[in-house]
């Protein structure tokens, strides 16, 4: 059976919660302010949702995800603000350790978490870079040639990649290209 187009305004009754309203779109799920049981949270594919009465929602409304997701991108774009990047756990509270090749010094130590810090703050910097090459008043072939160099630095930075937990936080270079 057809998942149900149902949109904002869109009655519903929920064996547990009752009779409610949709009051929010989502990709994976609608937000449905329940009569007797307040605001929730209910998954698209869930079966045992009954349809009252279907409202259709216009195809150029702009959902709070939609919106969320400009404003990320134009935080991202056009400030210096850094996201919260997370460490692979297996390595919290690690440490590394540095060996000279001249044996009469000493090593040196470093929490790992103190590193991986500097490491987000060069990934962010150099994106704040990028961003503002591409605003530049530079002539096309410049930001190309400063585009790649940038992204030739990514691909050097790869190896801190295992330190991420999440994937889109990785370094990613030319592949090759």
């Amino acid at each position: 059976m057809d998942e149900p187009v149902l949109g904002i305004g869109s009655r519903v009754e929920h064996p547990q919660f009752g009779k409610g309203v949709i009051i929010q779109v989502r990709t994976d799920a609608w937000e449905i302010t329940f009569i007797e049981n307040g605001t929730r949270i209910i998954q698209r594919d869930f079966a045992a949702l009954k349809v009252i009465e279907a409202v259709e929602t216009p195809s150029d409304l702009a959902t709070y995800e939609k919106i969320e997701k400009s404003l990320i991108r134009v935080l991202r774009r056009f400030s210096d603000v850094q996201e919260t990047v997370v460490m692979g756990q297996r390595w919290t509270g690690g440490r590394m350790v540095l060996y000279p090749g001249d044996t009469s010094l000493k090593e040196k130590e470093i929490p790992i978490d103190a590193f991986f810090h500097k490491i987000v703050m060069v990934r962010d910097r150099l994106r704040v870079l990028e961003q503002r090459v591409n605003s530049s008043t530079l002539n096309d072939e410049d930001k190309v040639s400063i585009q790649q160099y940038i992204t030739r630095i990514y691909g050097s930075l790869t190896t801190f990649n295992v330190l991420f937990k999440n994937k889109e936080d990785y370094f990613i270079g030319d592949k090759g290209a």
